[in-house]
């Protein structure tokens, strides 16, 4: 079969929604980069200025500009990765004849270390231990403890269009559109006290219902599935192994909210998930779960798959929305709010995998069901994603109230070999750490940002008494450094200059380096545009409250050799590693 033209291409994208990210991959797979022919014809088919584009495109981490870039293997740099020897990994992909690049956190901090080769994920310790296989299935919970999301997920052929009817899938949607008007789902979902599960934690129904209620049409209803926090990996596992209840949920969601269109926002790291959502969409359509008439009624919806190309700063809802455009990801001024000016500047509801997936068991069962199943007064339920220096890392669902030890130790085991918890990420990385007597929270809102640190999403990274925490700090502020797109002066210049003061750089005194830090953690907090500025100073702001003495230790051996000069820091992948593609 010949391979398509450019021209071809462009013309096969051209009159289709948010057109630009699958162009470029589709010319990426083609030639194994993009080259400066193919992006003029990008830039000349769909009206963008070539600047524009070029700086778009460069902005990605895994869209190459050089000729076999996309054949390059890519180690994750990421901190787990990091303490499993990525470094090992390296060494052994060269001495194989490979010129790996390094990567940010591709959401596999259950499988280290993890590998892109070309479009297929890879994990091991070596080059010649990689392998390639499923998402591991979530451990069950112990005890009576009732799930919500992961209720059906470990059922043979889940997957599937039949496996997920087997289980009750799209009774639900049924339920809704046969017997509830619109405001009658809205109001269910509110009664269940659902909020955002990607890190918000914004009551679902109403951003439902504020989408019901805005002027404008058509609208629209967006998954964000581009889960880039270095920690989490609960996404990932309910579309690989249940990706007809995200599916589902977002019929739920298009019907209450009148939406006739819908995007699936998957992250670049994910390229397996991605032909299983797009099996999953094909079922859906030919048994009239989705389309026009859905069920013999006047509902229709249409739903896509769009593929991000490698930017942390995507999972931020506005650069999402501006990244499906076809627009640089920088993030949206607000307001507006995307519930009124969103996709294409009309109204649009954007959730998260897990928050859409609790939506039809909710519609099945009820919303007193789900409230139930939290612990005091806290509502339903969250997926944890465990990784890091514990005997059993995973996707934990837990009800909303348990006290972290219990998952820690009763759930996952505790730390192997002996050792003690010295710290824990919360949010991934976005919460800063929780250590000590901040370590008897319960895993909820209320009790975490009592602390200082949020839940979030619900990554939690593990760190024994054998880890530098220093250390830590420094390569995950360097991630932050990395991935803060520019826009705003106080965290453009504000993550570096904190990655500067975790490299030796700054006062010389403890007291002195404490207050430069602290006053970078307040302007950061209170000035940055979006949440990675907010969130990155939760890092060092949680380093100086639980671990002054190693801090202590810092400044003095930093004095000692005069403050580390900036080209002597040394990042995780400074093995060679290159970094964008």
């Amino acid at each position: 079969m010949p391979r398509p033209t450019n021209d071809e291409l462009v013309a096969r994208w051209k009159g289709e929604p948010a057109p630009l990210l699958p162009l470029l991959h589709d010319l990426h797979a083609r030639d194994g980069h993009l080259s400066e022919d193919a992006l003029r014809a990008v830039s000349a088919g769909l009206r963008i200025p070539i600047a524009d584009l070029f700086g778009t495109v460069t902005f990605y981490h895994h869209f190459s500009r050089e000729a076999g870039g996309l054949d390059r293997p890519r180690v994750c740099t990421g901190p787990v990765c990091s303490m499993r020897g990525a470094e090992v990994l390296v060494a052994s992909l060269r001495a194989a004849g490979h010129e790996p690049m390094a990567m940010p956190c591709p959401g596999r901090c259950d499988e280290p270390v993890p590998v892109i080769h070309g479009g297929t994920v890879l994990t091991g310790r070596t080059a010649g231990t990689l392998v390639s296989g499923p998402s591991p299935l979530p451990a069950a919970p112990p005890g009576e403890i009732e799930e919500c999301v992961f209720a059906g997920i470990r059922a043979p052929g889940r997957a599937t269009l039949a496996g997920y009817r087997e289980g009750g899938g799209y009774e639900a949607l049924e339920r809704a559109v046969a017997g509830m008007t619109p405001e009658q789902v809205i109001d269910a979902i509110d009664a269940s006290g659902l909020a955002g599960r990607g890190g918000a934690g914004f009551p679902t129904g109403r951003k439902w219902r504020a989408v019901a209620d805005a002027p404008g049409e058509p609208k629209t209803i967006v998954c964000n599935a581009d889960e880039g926090e270095p920690g989490c990996f609960k996404d990932r596992v309910l579309m690989d192994r249940d990706p007809h209840g995200t599916i589902e949920g977002m019929a739920l969601a298009a019907y209450a909210t009148g939406a006739a269109r819908g995007f699936i926002y998957l992250r670049y790291e994910y390229p397996e998930t991605f032909d299983i959502l797009e099996g999953a969409i094909a079922e859906a359509e030919a048994a009239g779960w989705l389309g026009d008439g859905i069920l013999g009624t006047d509902f229709s919806f249409r739903l896509m798959v769009r593929r991000g190309a490698g930017a942390y700063i995507c999972g931020e809802e506005t650069s999402l929305l501006n990244s499906l455009e076809g627009k640089h990801p920088f993030p949206r001024n607000r307001p507006p709010f995307p519930v009124t000016h969103g996709y294409e500047n009309l109204p649009t509801v954007v959730n998260n995998v897990e928050t859409l997936a609790s939506a039809p068991p909710i519609i099945a069962r009820g919303a007193e069901w789900y409230r139930g199943l939290g612990r005091g007064d806290h509502a339903g339920t969250k997926v944890i994603s465990l990784s890091g220096d514990i005997a059993r890392p995973g996707n934990y669902e837990v009800p909303l109230g348990l006290p972290l030890r219990e998952l820690l130790h009763g759930w996952a085991g505790g730390p192997p070999g002996g050792r003690a918890i010295q710290a824990v990420t919360m949010a991934g990385l976005s919460g800063g750490f929780l250590a000590g007597a901040d370590l008897d929270v319960t895993l909820d809102e209320p009790s975490i940002r009592s602390k200082g640190s949020f839940l979030g999403a619900g990554g939690i990274m593990v760190f024994d008494d054998s880890r530098d925490m220093i250390r830590v700090t420094r390569e995950s502020m360097e991630f932050f450094a990395e991935e803060s797109c520019g826009k705003c002066f106080p965290c453009r210049i504000g993550t570096q200059r904190l990655v500067e003061r975790l490299e030796g750089a700054g006062p010389g005194s403890v007291d002195g380096w404490v207050d430069e830090v602290t006053d970078l953690n307040e302007v950061m907090k209170k000035t940055s545009a979006c949440g990675l500025g907010q969130a990155a100073p939760l890092l060092t702001e949680s380093l100086i409250r639980y671990f002054p003495d190693r801090i202590r230790a810092h400044v003095a051996a930093s004095g000692s050799r005069g403050g580390a000069p900036p080209d002597a820091r040394r990042k995780p992948h400074d093995a060679g590693l290159p970094g964008k593609g």
